[in-house]
């Protein structure tokens, strides 16, 4: 449990990695868990991805630390699906995280619907802050990324070292599918955001989230008609996979 983003070196991620490339998601886990502890945080999303994430989570470590980046602009389908979240899994501490400035506050200093004239400051403001200084509490962090949802994320890894947040960022989910995401969520019977049966795959702010048609990119729905595809919490550097 003394692992720790300043004192690793690049070939130590290739020997996580090296070691736990034949593991599974749950296998991943269980080497986090008793590395880290309780320095070890997930940020969830609460996803198709997250769902999955946090009943094998529940398996491993019955007191995990959850954070959710609450912008207080989520939809209200998302809240609801939290609430049964902690209703199936009481002893989880899941933490709802909030912005230095309520959405007033932001309005009042940068101007109304910043999220349609500057999208990064608004994320800057209600994710990326907020993030920083949760993550600064921990060593390191869990991530739901799958190397399939975007060109982005293809080269992400089990162990990766998260120069953004200055922490080491485990990714269980790196190998799995859309379909078996789906399998898993379906054959336990876990409950998951309504608005993924309205065509919403990818799901964030209710402002800068639309439904997405068949056939197009997932992401296409997120940040619609604007070449931003990432809020920021993922920055991928060329060899790292983070």
């Amino acid at each position: 449990m003394n692992l720790h983003y300043r004192t690793l070196k690049k070939e130590e991620y290739e020997q996580f990695n090296n070691k736990l490339e034949r593991n599974d998601a749950l296998d991943v886990l269980k080497w986090a868990y008793n590395e880290f502890g309780d320095n070890l945080v997930y940020s969830c999303s609460f996803g198709a991805e997250g769902m999955v994430l946090i009943d094998l989570i529940s398996k491993v470590k019955k007191d995990a630390t959850i954070v959710f980046l609450d912008t207080d602009f989520h939809f209200k389908e998302t809240y609801e699906l939290i609430d049964k979240v902690k209703k199936r899994y009481p002893t989880l501490n899941i933490h709802l995280a909030k912005p230095e400035k309520t959405p007033q506050e932001q309005a009042e200093l940068h101007g109304e619907r910043l999220w349609e004239r500057e999208p990064d400051m608004c994320c800057n403001i209600r994710k990326m802050v907020p993030l920083e200084r949760e993550l600064s509490r921990y060593n390191a962090w869990i991530s739901g990324l799958r190397r399939e949802q975007s060109p982005t994320r293809a080269n992400t890894q089990f162990v990766n070292q998260d120069h953004r947040f200055q922490s080491i960022k485990i990714c269980p989910l790196i190998h799995w599918t859309e379909e078996e995401v789906w399998m898993y969520i379906n054959l336990h019977q876990l409950d998951y955001n309504e608005l993924h049966d309205k065509n919403y795959p990818s799901i964030g702010c209710e402002y800068c989230t639309k439904p997405v048609a068949k056939g197009e990119d997932p992401r296409s729905g997120r940040w619609a008609n604007k070449e931003k595809t990432e809020c920021g919490l993922h920055v991928f550097q060329h060899g790292s996979g983070i």
